[in-house]
């Protein structure tokens, strides 16, 4: 049933936001996925939908268990039918196989084909740079686990461990591409497996200085920000003008070749060289880059721009299910992590179409209160603290 005041607002409806929101997903899409991967065979009654859906919740409700998932959708049984899962609610031990069996690629591919779908909203372009270049941060985060309930996972004696290696697009926030790895992968190594774009920008961290990298880099037309140690070796080639008062922070900008013949030999051509003074830390950070037009000024604040993976990786951390996990196995593990990852893209895309000036802890906590209230989404999003009686009463008033 629909209360509606006018033709441009429709206040209540007869699905739940949960149910909105899943139909606001390409499904035609999932499923072609499935049918290359064969994805529903042996599925133990649970099609790939289900289970997406089971993932869904369990992120969006931030449930802890299995049997919260199975438990949680049987609740709803009567609203199944709206999410557009199997009439038979999926059991514990089935969810569990499922996990195992089920190839996580399907999932991963499936964040790919929609974050390039939904990446196209307009709003998610909040770019102040004056750079017509993309620009991607690189950066990696560290997932510890129980060595001895998730024995795959190497990293130290007595840990084990994964590691997300992200390459961020500055312009929504979202991951352009994540490799899952074991915690003993070094970042420079994964590096080399990440699919960077071609006529780029990527920002990056000590951890990445390697001069084989950033020759590749170089060879695919890519401008790279690249923070080097202070022990690396290096001659002064030509002083460039410094900003005077305009950035006093600027201590360095110059023109440099490599000093260590070894090094030369993996990158020959000269670099720029541009150090930083942090007021809030108190440091000195030396910038690596490839690009002699820009200002320093601007090398200095791409490299500032790197909060924003740390904020990622904090918020993926804090709003979603991915430090503790449902299942043990690899495939498990890898499933959950995807699903998260398409969490956060859809609650991206909700935050970029609402009107409402949302905090994204907030709408992931506002909603996850309401997930199966039923009230129109669009209207939920851009009103979130109008009740919606109010305009009922109105319609009401203006039958009789």
């Amino acid at each position: 049933m629909y209360y509606q005041k006018n033709k441009n607002l429709i206040v209540m409806v007869n699905i739940t936001l949960f149910s909105q929101i899943l139909n606001k997903l390409n499904r035609y899409l999932f499923t072609s996925i499935v049918n290359d991967y064969d994805g529903d065979k042996h599925s133990k009654g649970i099609n790939s939908w289900t289970h997406l859906v089971s993932m869904l919740l369990l992120q969006f409700a931030r449930l802890t268990s299995l049997r919260e998932v199975s438990d949680g959708l049987a609740s709803i049984s009567g609203n199944l039918l709206h999410l557009g899962v199997m009439k038979k609610c999926p059991k514990k031990s089935s969810l569990s196989y499922i996990n195992i069996n089920r190839d996580s690629d399907i999932f991963k591919e499936y964040y790919y084909k929609l974050y390039d779908e939904l990446s196209v909203v307009s709003e998610f372009k909040k770019i102040k740079f004056k750079i017509k270049r993309r620009i991607f941060l690189l950066d990696s985060t560290l997932i510890t686990l129980c060595s001895t309930i998730f024995p795959w996972a190497h990293y130290s004696k007595t840990k084990g461990a994964i590691k997300l290696h992200t390459l961020l697009d500055y312009e929504g926030c979202l991951p352009k591409y994540v490799y899952i790895s074991d915690g003993k992968m070094a970042d420079v190594t994964a590096a080399d497996l990440i699919e960077i774009p071609s006529k780029c920008v990527v920002v990056a961290d000590r951890a990445y200085e390697s001069f084989d990298l950033l020759s590749s880099w170089d060879k695919k037309g890519v401008i790279f920000v690249v923070r080097i140690k202070e022990s690396t070796g290096k001659i002064s080639y030509k002083e460039r003008e410094l900003p005077n008062d305009k950035n006093p922070e600027i201590l360095i900008d110059e023109e440099i070749i490599l000093e260590h013949e070894q090094t030369r030999k993996k990158y020959d051509k000269k670099l720029r060289r541009v150090v930083v003074y942090i007021p809030e830390k108190d440091v000195t950070i030396e910038l690596l880059t490839n690009n002699f037009t820009w200002t320093a000024e601007t090398i200095s604040n791409l490299y500032k721009s790197r909060w924003q993976i740390e904020s990622f990786f904090k918020d993926l951390k804090t709003h979603l299910k991915i430090k503790t996990f449902i299942g043990t196995s690899a495939n498990a593990v890898e499933i959950q992590i995807w699903t998260a990852l398409t969490t956060m893209l859809i609650l991206k895309y909700l935050k970029a179409i609402s009107k409402h000036n949302w905090c994204l802890s907030n709408l992931i906590a506002f909603l996850r209160l309401n997930l199966f209230v039923k009230i129109d989404l669009q209207y939920w999003l851009d009103t979130p603290f109008k009740p919606p009686g109010e305009e009922i009463e109105q319609i009401q008033y203006n039958i009789f």
